[in-house]
């Protein structure tokens, strides 16, 4: 029988993009990339657990902000190279700017980009003098 994460296509970093969802909303909150490791410890603890490329580490989404996702589905898309957290973003706060979603840039016709989206607590009331 195959492992499920035998579905998964690695690039040749072994990674893979996900983006996270929420589960109510719908609302595309952010996108990071996880290995092997990663996915197989994300359903076995529930919760979004990514591979942090800057810091080359496993990465528990809020392990330093507090702002956890916890993991209700995952989604494989029709070529097994990108995936899906359906997930539950606790705080609702997924970005390190303190957004509800890291997108929060809107290209305008002009050509230039736009932020929106409300700063909800800012990064230094989340991390304190961490950052």
């Amino acid at each position: 029988m195959q492992h499920w994460l035998d579905a998964v296509h690695f690039d040749a970093n072994g990674l893979v993009p996900v983006i996270a969802q929420d589960w109510q909303s719908g609302m595309v909150l952010m996108q990071a990339f996880a290995n092997r490791e990663a996915l197989s410890l994300a359903l076995q603890e529930n919760r979004a657990i990514y591979w942090s490329r800057s810091k080359q580490r496993l990465w528990r989404k809020g392990e330093d902000s507090g702002h956890i996702q916890v993991l209700h589905e995952l989604l494989l898309d029709c070529d097994g190279d990108s995936l899906i957290y359906v997930v539950e973003q606790l705080g609702g706060i997924a970005c390190h700017t303190g957004r509800a979603s890291c997108y929060y840039r809107r290209l305008l016709p002009e050509g230039r980009w736009q932020d929106f989206g409300e700063v909800l607590k800012t990064p230094e009331v989340i991390y304190g003098d961490s950052r």
